[in-house]
């Protein structure tokens, strides 16, 4: 298992298995940590679910959990204990030990139903002691339903329960009797009013068949229906400044909430929550949405990201890549860059040309310039690397000594450095890319040097490249076409003999034969 993850999901629920699947699909590194302690593992299936209707809660977390792991995501049993922030990136600890890195969290922690201070009560939670008609409803419809009063909420459960039976029972428990409005639609829906406070529950068989009051007397029913005080799970979330809010309905203060966005985010940047932490009334469906929702806008916030991380590098290798120490680097970091061949489009130009003196612009490792040579051409090797320069020297040696006789080995930057202008037959620089200026103000010293009656071959890779399986540094302002450089001749001095893409078949880093195009510049010094 990583320590490190673009996404950690805490809370492996609706919720944050929905966002971790989400993220898994985005091709995000997840890992989902989950204490296993579903708040709905009591009940018997999950409702209203189209398509996993009465599904068992851990039949389903089960599926969800295979799907997460089918696309990659992970999966950790623990208790998170802790965030910490170290720059931007968090440290999630679990179980006080082991310790993993996000960069960025989705918080699914749920929260904790608090019953009433009622002996028995959370012995029966979520099997004939319930809370949510929509939940539960149908599974007792027309049984003997007691709503047990604890704020100005049972109102709204007693008609809400209604609607499932015509036996509905209000247990006034400690709150006071209904008054005017209310006291006539209790009476209007034929629901009965019950004084007195509840002292426990009487079970018969593992069947809940009644409440016992104060009093002594028994009140028959099948279900017990109570409002939960219903509290996020938020504690860990203490340590990065986000707390729970208290949530009102009716007037009552039915739990607490982490505030959020509607895309989950809080107020703490990289922090996203969705389910029950954030949404005290969310179902299966709405929390499972609400991860998907939240895992759509951290995949959108981490794309936002890694653009900025890719401009920043790209930037760096740009200013880095052409400079003296980047070539340097590129040759020490390999025994040879190059084929060893020459150019193909200088084989094609120069074969029948009658030898003379020749300039080679960036002669890297030596093969144009050797080529040259073994056919009489006198040849000035210019690079900016000394690392290529000795490669050169010794290609040159290996071909002979009346070769390498023929060859000045010259370290410069053309860019900076001095070219003798008028001096040279040919001059030829193959796949030199640089940034558009520094390419025109080269292009137009080496136009300057090449004799008159001389050539000026200019080779390099063509934009349509960057569109192939070719393996080109991805520099497109770098790229261009033979038209755009012999747009920048005089054409008073030069007659442009060449401009096209001129393909050719090579192997791209999988092996794979592959067209690629180059763009070809030949002209003559009138």
């Amino acid at each position: 298992m990583d320590d490190r993850y673009d996404v950690v999901v805490v809370g492996g629920g609706a919720a944050g298995l929905a966002g971790a699947l989400t993220l898994a699909r985005a091709r995000r590194s997840v890992l989902v940590v989950d204490a296993g302690e579903p708040r709905n593992a009591p009940a018997a299936g999950v409702h209203t679910y189209p398509g996993r209707e009465g599904t068992p809660p851990a039949r389903l977390a089960a599926i969800s959990r295979e799907e997460v792991t089918g696309y990659g995501g992970q999966l950790m049993t623990g208790q998170v204990t802790g965030f910490d922030r170290v720059g931007e990136e968090f440290t999630v600890t679990v179980d006080e030990g082991r310790q993993v890195r996000a960069r960025r969290l989705l918080v699914t922690t749920g929260l904790v139903d608090e019953l009433p201070p009622l002996p028995g009560l959370a012995q029966r939670w979520g099997r004939d002691v319930l809370h949510c008609p929509y939940c539960h409803g149908w599974e007792v419809a027309d049984k003997r339903i007691a709503v047990l009063a604890t704020g100005p909420l049972s109102a709204h459960q007693v008609r809400l329960w209604r609607q499932w039976s015509d036996q509905v029972l209000l247990l006034l428990h400690d709150q006071p009797a209904p008054q005017g409005e209310e006291a006539e639609w209790l009476a209007a829906l034929e629901v009965a009013v019950v004084p007195g406070p509840v002292a426990g529950l009487t079970v018969q068989v593992d069947r809940l068949t009644g409440v016992r009051l104060a009093s002594g007397e028994q009140v028959d029913c099948d279900v017990l229906v109570v409002a939960t005080r219903m509290t996020a799970r938020a504690q860990v979330l203490s340590s990065l400044g986000l707390t729970a809010e208290p949530v009102e309905m009716f007037g009552q203060v039915i739990g607490a909430q982490v505030p959020s966005g509607p895309s989950g985010a809080t107020s703490v940047p990289g922090v996203w929550v969705a389910g029950n932490i954030a949404d005290l009334s969310a179902k299966v469906i709405p929390s499972a949405a609400a991860g998907i929702t939240a895992a759509a806008a951290i995949n959108a916030d981490l794309v936002e990201a890694d653009t900025r991380a890719a401009v920043a590098r790209h930037r760096r290798q740009r200013e880095e890549a052409f400079t003296e120490a980047g070539w340097e680097q590129r040759y020490q970091q390999r025994p040879t860059v190059w084929s060893g061949r020459p150019n193909p489009q200088l084989v094609a130009e120069v074969s029948e040309v009658t030898p003379g003196r020749a300039l080679d612009v960036g002669c890297g490792e030596g093969a144009d310039a050797v080529w040259l040579a073994e056919r009489g051409w006198r040849v000035t090797g210019v690079d900016i690397s000394t690392t290529a320069l000795e490669r050169a020297a010794r290609h040159a040696r290996e071909a002979g000594e009346q070769v390498a006789q023929r060859i000045e080995w010259v370290h410069t930057d053309l860019l900076h450095g001095e070219v003798k202008e008028g001096v040279y037959d040919l001059v030829s620089a193959q796949f030199m890319h640089l940034p558009p200026q520094d390419r025109r103000e080269l292009y137009a010293r080496l136009a300057a040097a090449v004799a008159p009656g001389g050539l000026l071959l200019i080779v390099g890779h063509h934009p349509r490249d960057l569109w192939s399986r070719a393996h080109r540094m991805h520099y497109p302002e770098m790229m261009f076409t033979a038209e755009q450089v012999a747009a920048d001749l005089d054409p008073q001095r030069f007659e442009v003999l060449v401009a096209q893409a001129r393909p050719r078949t090579t192997v791209d880093p999988q092996g794979r034969e592959i067209s690629v195009h180059d763009a070809v510049l030949l002209a003559r010094r009138r």
